[in-house]
């Protein structure tokens, strides 16, 4: 059952049939230090291996099984152990590369990044892969954009909940956050920004660098906890950072103060078909779509929430949402590495091939909540694909 999900498991069990099969071994007991690492290299946390595992604590098993969590062991052990690697310090800063990065000049940074020989270049000194595409990084910050914002009329007669734009909806998509502003506007809530937020840490949880997630996590919590004390919610729109806020915060920062935080924290298509369901969802809809794929991200099945997106996108009229259930395999940022990047293509090719088929078929968008499935769609297919809440915006009139 277990092979299908990435190259950990064949590995694992090639190597201990292997030393079996030589009668050195009955079982897993000369596995050597080079597969074990090997075998930690080639997880990219997506998580789907324990959800579809029987031998969890979710499933009330006792062996208590949680393969992705002893992957990102390994890789804190031998970070402590070794240091960080260069390309792991850079991919697990998006917060501070974002800030130092977005506004006017981010017209030349995009040139630059955009540059195949620049990109090369860059590969053999961090280790970037210079195939994969680099997030666009915006001319103005979703913050900017939100301190200038004129609510909806509507705003406030709901309550109010906190907006967690992530790292990439506050300097590389805003426009991500943006048309979460005005949805939830719409639906009467105000949306609260607070001052400070910095990166949720799960790029440093994958590079091995607990201290840095820590550190993150507590600057998080510390601004969230008044907001969550008042009774808010916080929604976040991405389902990476989502699912770390919900399972990783308190399990890395064991206080009381980060378990409430966790607790308070909804995907933002999540709280929206919980508005759908309690038949409080704003249907003044103007417009559908037709048909339309939807990109099922990984972290958000990992959160065992499903497609909520898929599901507040099917109350749009004459709107037909099929459900794509393929892993992009770039899941934070193992994709992004040159030496997995080939890898990467071959798990993904599944979803690319679902999305070519869908576009033979006439579908007129392809929606995913995760913005590094998007960017892997955008190389593979030639097409952007697009956070669900655009389309949702879209859809009730705003551009």
């Amino acid at each position: 059952m277990c092979v299908g999900y990435c190259g950990s498991f064949p590995l694992l069990f090639s190597a201990v049939d292997k030393e079996v099969e030589a009668g050195r071994a009955d079982g897993v007991e000369t596995v050597s230090a080079e597969t074990i690492r090997a075998v930690a290299d080639h997880c990219w946390q997506c998580k789907l291996c324990f959800i579809k595992c029987p031998y969890t604590a979710d499933e009330g098993a006792y062996e208590l099984l949680d393969f992705p969590r002893l992957m990102a062991r390994e890789k804190a052990v031998r970070a402590r152990r070794d240091g960080v690697p260069l390309v792991d310090r850079i991919l697990g800063e998006p917060a501070a590369i974002g800030k130092a990065s977005v506004g006017p000049q981010a017209r030349i940074a995009n040139l630059v990044n955009a540059n195949r020989l620049v990109r090369k270049l860059a590969e053999r000194a961090t280790g970037i892969s210079a195939e994969f595409p680099l997030p666009p990084i915006a001319t103005r910050a979703f913050s900017s954009w939100l301190a200038e914002h004129e609510p909806h009329s509507a705003a406030g007669s709901a309550g109010e909940v906190v907006l967690f734009p992530t790292c990439y909806g506050e300097h590389n998509f805003p426009g991500v956050p943006a048309a979460a502003t005005r949805v939830l506007e719409r639906n009467g809530f105000t949306v609260t920004l607070p001052d400070g937020l910095t990166c949720c840490g799960m790029p440093n949880l994958d590079g091995g660098d607990v201290e840095a997630a820590k550190r993150k996590i507590e600057v998080n919590v510390a601004l969230l906890l008044p907001h969550v004390e008042a009774g808010k919610t916080i929604v976040v729109p991405g389902p990476t950072c989502g699912y770390t806020m919900k399972k990783e915060w308190a399990t890395y920062v064991d206080t009381k103060a980060a378990r409430a935080v966790a607790a308070a924290t909804r995907d933002l298509m999540e709280f929206l078909d919980g508005l759908r369901r309690e038949k409080k969802l704003n249907r003044d809809f103007k417009r559908g779509y037709g048909k339309i794929a939807y990109h099922a991200a990984c972290h958000l099945r990992a959160q065992k929430i499903a497609v909520p997106g898929a599901r507040v996108l099917s109350a749009l009229p004459d709107t037909d949402v099929r459900i794509i259930e393929r892993c992009s395999a770039v899941d934070g940022t193992w994709g992004m590495k040159a030496a997995f990047y080939e890898e990467g293509r071959r798990y993904a090719k599944r979803l690319t091939e679902d999305v070519r088929s869908g576009q033979e078929d006439g579908e007129t968008a392809v929606v995913t909540d995760c913005s590094l499935a998007a960017l892997r769609i955008l190389k593979e297919n030639a097409l952007t694909a697009r956070h669900p809440i655009e389309l949702l915006a879209e859809a009730y009139g705003d551009a």
